[in-house]
């Protein structure tokens, strides 16, 4: 089955993570056996921008756009959830996009990128790009 994304605000009061339901931890392991770290965290912020598959909390995108943070490893899920993103910069809700980090890691060797160049997101020298 073919699974779709809804995009909104994080500060949209529809949206119950940050009202109703606490921000889901991501976890980012550092790679070198150290204490992982959790870096970046998901918050009703301004600018901000959550993206949902089937009411799950996908991706939660900053301000700015050039930080993404993923809540799954599922690649259908994330698949879903960058042709959303991808819709909205197409359709004019959200600006052009240059994503540099995804989880603590340079989006280019973040599992992440798979479903963004998928979606249409072109590489540049400090990540992934994609314009209206």
């Amino acid at each position: 089955t073919t699974r779709s994304g809804q995009d909104s605000a994080a500060t949209d009061p529809a949206s119950p993570y940050g009202a109703a339901l606490s921000w889901p931890e991501r976890v980012v392991d550092s790679g070198d056996g150290a204490a992982p770290a959790t870096g970046h965290r998901a918050g009703r912020k301004a600018g901000a921008v959550v993206v949902l598959v089937a009411g799950d909390l996908v991706l939660y995108v900053e301000r700015g756009g050039r930080t993404i943070l993923s809540f799954t490893d599922d690649t259908d899920l994330l698949t879903a959830a960058g042709k959303a993103l991808a819709d909205a910069v197409h359709s004019g809700a959200l600006g052009a996009m240059s994503v540099e980090r995804a989880d603590g890691e340079a989006v280019r060797s973040s599992p992440l990128r798979d479903a963004l160049t998928a979606a249409g997101f072109r590489a540049t020298p400090r990540g992934l790009r994609l314009r209206g």
